[in-house]
C-alpha cells in the first residue's frame, strides 16, 4: 500500500494542530507541525540578533536553521542547535513576532523545500511510518506544499469558536478578558498571513470541515471518515 499523505489547512484556533497530531497517531502516521518550523525560524533569528524587518537577513539565517523537527505524534520535538525549543516557541514573544517570518516569501521556499522533504521520507520503509505517511497541516498544504495529497481537508471554525479555543490554550479559561487578551494575535496572524496563503476559502478538491459545533473527539471522528470515505482506510 502506498504512503498516505493527508493534509490539513486552516486559521488559528481552528484546532488543525491538536485534531491532526490525534488524527496521525488514530492512523498509524506520521505528524508535521508545520507551523512548529516558522516559530522555530522566528525563534533563531531572534536568538541570532537577526533583525525581522530585514528580508534578505532574515531568508539567510533561515536557510541556515539547524532544525530537527520531530513527527512522532506522541512526542513531536522541536530541537534547534541542540536546544530543545518546544516550550519556547510558544511563547507570546514568539506569537507576537512569527508573522514577519512567515510572510517573508524567501522563507516561505525554504520552509515549503523543508516540508515537502519531510513528507516524501514518510513514504521510505525505513522512516517513522515505516512507509504507511503522514499528515501534514498548516496554511498552505492543501494548496501549495502538497496539493496532490490523497486527502485535503480545510478545517475551520467560527471566530467565536476559534478565539475560545485559543483562550483556553493560552490562558486556561474562555471568560471575557482571556478572549479579549488572544483577540489581537488570533485576528492579526490570520490577517497577516492571508496575504501569502488561501486558508479561508477551501480550494477545488479540498473538503470543508466547519468544526465550530464539535468538541475535540467529534472533529478527530470527522476528521477520520473523511480520510475513509476518500481512501477507503479506516483508523
Amino acid at each position: 500500500m502506498s504512503a498516505l499523505v493527508v493534509a490539513v489547512d486552516g486559521p488559528s484556533g481552528s484546532g488543525k494542530s491538536s485534531v491532526s497530531r490525534e488524527a496521525a497517531r488514530r492512523l498509524g502516521l506520521a505528524y508535521l507541525d508545520t507551523g512548529a518550523m516558522y516559530r522555530a525560524a522566528t525563534w533563531w533569528c531572534l536568538h541570532t540578533g537577526v533583525p525581522l524587518d530585514d528580508q534578505a537577513a532574515v531568508a539567510r539565517c533561515v536557510r541556515e536553521l539547524p532544525l530537527d523537527q520531530g513527527v512522532d505524534p506522541d512526542a513531536p520535538h522541536v530541537v534547534v542547535a541542540g536546544t530543545d525549543i518546544a516550550d519556547a516557541i510558544r511563547e507570546t514573544a514568539i506569537s507576537a513576532a512569527v508573522s514577519a517570518v512567515a510572510t517573508n516569501l524567501a522563507v516561505r521556499d525554504e520552509l515549503r523545500r523543508r516540508q515537502r522533504a519531510a513528507i516524501a521520507t514518510q513514504s521510505v520503509a525505513t522512516s517513522f511510518s515505516h512507509g504507511r505517511g503522514i499528515v501534514a497541516e498548516g496554511r498552505d498544504i492543501t494548496t501549495v506544499v502538497a496539493p496532490d495529497a490523497d486527502v485535503r481537508i480545510l478545517l475551520t471554525a467560527s471566530q467565536e469558536a476559534r478565539l475560545a479555543r485559543r483562550a483556553r490554550d493560552v490562558h486556561g479559561s474562555d471568560d471575557e478578558a482571556a478572549v479579549a487578551a488572544t483577540h489581537d494575535q488570533v485576528l492579526r496572524r490570520d490577517a497577516d498571513d492571508s496575504t501569502v496563503a488561501q486558508f479561508h476559502v477551501a480550494a477545488d478538491g479540498v473538503v470543508t470541515l466547519d468544526s465550530s459545533d464539535l468538541d475535540f473527539e467529534e472533529t478527530v471522528e470527522a476528521v477520520l471518515a473523511i480520510v475513509a470515505q476518500v481512501t477507503g482506510r479506516d483508523a
